[in-house]
């Protein structure tokens, strides 16, 4: 052991004449991270009233805020999507006389395609630009800009007058919702405005209006089905064909008949819009919450930066 320890001084350099002898010591990392933590704290206890006062501003601030916004309601519709199979009992002729109906351009058949069809014009800027025009719902979306009084924008310049297209951006982005649940099929249609009875009425009337367009739509084909199905047995002799003819002939006569006596052609109303009582915006405790959170964030970096600026060496 005495030879071990003689070798080992015998390696370290001795420290120049005047030095003191070096000091060897172990420090764990546990250790300065404590060190650092009660520093933390230290700094934090020594701003608290400062802390506490950004964070009653900031809280105070969102509150404000919370308060002054508009509450906007929450008006939903129900629906379940009426398939083809309810409305042309005659589908099965897809399968027999397919390729004729086919080459006639003629559809008996795809109840997915209809549904599928249905949430597309539920979902469509075609159908909500002629819902905003006809309910006149541009001058309620910026009724800022609108003198009811005069009837005319309140700007100066024609060009900063708000059209369809202004419209349909904020009621495609902030007032329209469509949602399906995948397992059940179900549809639900939610309209988000400050007036309650309006947000219900509008998605009442959007729902019928897709009703009604699907249901001209489909009259419409049918009977220009039906112009050229007629057309066509008279370019014919083959009795099949007539039978397919004549069969493809009822089914469209079926859909016609269907379609106009049933109001809820596509979509059936199973929970139908009622006036919402309860807003669902602005969340006044998420704001407040945020606005402490956003206080307390501040406000630390503010301790810092004083502590930092405090403690720093002046040149």
């Amino acid at each position: 052991m005495n030879e071990k320890s003689q070798d080992q001084q015998k390696q370290q350099p001795n420290p120049p004449e005047g030095y003191p002898p070096p000091t060897y010591f172990y420090q764990s990392p546990f250790d300065v991270d404590r060190l650092n933590i009660i520093e933390i704290f230290r700094v934090i206890w020594a701003h608290k009233w400062l802390i506490a006062l950004v964070i009653a501003l900031s809280t105070g601030v969102a509150i404000a805020v919370a308060l002054m916004s508009t509450p906007i309601y929450r008006a939903s519709i129900l629906l379940s999507p009426v398939s083809d199979q309810e409305s042309n009992q005659m589908s099965n002729i897809a399968g027999q006389f397919g390729d004729l109906a086919a080459l006639a351009g003629i559809n008996v058949g795809g109840g997915n395609n209809r549904k599928i069809e249905a949430l597309a014009y539920l979902r469509s800027r075609a159908i909500a630009e002629r819902f905003i025009e006809d309910e006149k719902l541009i001058q309620v979306i910026f009724s800022d800009k609108w003198d009811e009084t005069k009837e005319k924008w309140k700007v100066d310049n024609k060009k900063d007058e708000p059209t369809i297209w202004d419209a349909y951006k904020i009621f495609n982005s902030s007032i329209r919702r469509v949602s399906e649940e995948r397992k059940s099929g179900l549809v639900t249609l939610s309209i988000e405005w400050k007036d309650p009875n309006l947000a219900a009425d509008w998605a009442g009337k959007l729902v019928k209006r897709v009703n009604k367009h699907m249901r001209d739509s489909a009259v419409q084909e049918s009977e220009k089905n039906l112009k050229y199905l007629r057309s066509a047995l008279s370019q014919t002799s083959s009795v099949e064909v007539h039978e397919a003819i004549y069969r493809i002939i009822e089914s469209q006569i079926k859909t016609i008949m269907f379609a106009k006596s049933r109001e809820e052609y596509s979509f059936k109303v199973i929970d139908p819009p009622v006036v919402p009582e309860d807003k669902v915006k602005p969340q006044r405790r998420l704001i407040a919450l945020l606005g402490s959170l956003i206080g307390l964030l501040v406000g630390l970096i503010i301790a810092f930066v004083l502590n930092y600026l405090k403690s720093k060496p002046e040149d």
